[in-house]
């Protein structure tokens, strides 16, 4: 299992945030489901078929999370099982490979209500008997939710008529269809619907792409300004950020993060500026005198990296001569 596959999973198994996801795909941000209403279920799907030579083949397949909802609303009373699907990068077979959890889902009720009826002896016909489920039993329903953890926009199928070649008209209505539950940040419009730290999370995968819109983010959005430790950890696992995290602090300014990021950038840029140039004149085999002239610096500032790059030669690797540097000045 991949190290964002771990974060994703352990991230979103918190019941506040769970529910947070939930409620904004599903009931368009209102708080619907509690998290207290939730309960963990076993995330291994199993599955028994006959196959031709009669033997029975067990499927096996591991959701990432799946939890019962107990819903209470419009006065009445509800119970739904719920799996969520992480995706750090485009499924292009996402609609087959979610359709078969469901199933499998379904199939353990099946299953499940067929032993106890076994058990119990207690179906009254021939047919109820066969099937191992009653006209009176009924399935929890299943739902499915894709979040799309990437920065990329999603192009990928939403559905399982979207992964078809061209199909007679008239065969479409025999043919069902199956529809992904998407979430993508870099479809949503609406942040102020998450009551929790995904909020901040989508945001910055959202704009991950424009340095820009990510600073306009950060600034105007006061909620970046006290962002806890897993959640900085996400966003650098996700977006791809580099996010420096005080070992001590288990709050973080990202805001004030980000900046000092990007004036370490600037720095780094000017100061490798200065290494390429002074390596440039070195192997015109100038002096140290004759660079600093050049390069309008005190000799005391050129020498070092001088010598440095002296001991990188003949590559002259501007990022090796860097680091080396940097762990000179450490060991001074």
């Amino acid at each position: 299992m991949s190290a964002k596959d771990s974060m994703a999973k352990e991230y979103f198994a918190d019941n506040a945030r769970f529910a947070d996801l939930c409620n904004n795909v599903l009931y368009g941000g209102r708080e619907v489901i509690l998290p207290e209403n939730l309960k963990e279920r076993d995330t291994t799907e199993v599955l028994t078929a006959l196959g031709l030579d009669k033997k029975t083949i067990a499927m096996q397949k591991m959701r990432d999370i799946f939890k019962n909802a107990s819903i209470k609303y419009t006065g009445k009373s509800y119970v739904v099982l719920i799996g969520v699907e992480n995706q750090s990068d485009i499924h292009y077979a996402i609609p087959v490979k979610n359709m078969f959890y469901d199933v499998m889902a379904y199939g353990n009720q099946v299953k499940e209500t067929a032993k106890k009826h076994r058990k119990e002896k207690d179906t009254a016909t021939s047919d109820e008997f066969l099937s191992g489920f009653t006209k009176e039993d009924k399935l929890i329903p299943v739902i499915t939710i894709t979040v799309y953890l990437g920065t990329k926009e999603w192009d990928g199928p939403r559905r399982l008529s979207d992964m078809f070649g061209e199909v007679d008209e008239e065969l479409l209505p025999f043919i069902p269809d199956y529809r992904i539950n998407l979430l993508a940040p870099r479809e949503i419009t609406d942040f102020t619907r998450f009551r929790t730290s995904i909020r901040q999370l989508f945001e910055v995968l959202k704009n991950a792409y424009d340095k820009e819109k990510m600073q306009e983010v950060l600034q105007n959005d006061e909620k970046f300004s006290k962002v806890d430790r897993e959640m900085v950890e996400a966003i650098n696992l996700f977006a791809g950020t580099d996010i420096d995290i005080d070992e001590k602090e288990e709050v973080i300014d990202m805001c004030k993060a980000w900046e000092e990021q990007k004036n370490e950038g600037r720095e780094l840029g000017e100061r490798q500026k200065i290494i390429s140039q002074i390596v440039k004149k070195l192997q015109k085999d100038k002096s140290v005198a004759e660079i600093a002239d050049d390069l309008e610096e005190k000799e005391e500032v050129i020498a070092p990296i001088y010598e440095a790059a002296l001991s990188m030669k003949p590559d002259y690797d501007v990022e090796k001569i860097y680091e080396l540097l940097e762990k000179n000045k450490k060991l001074a």
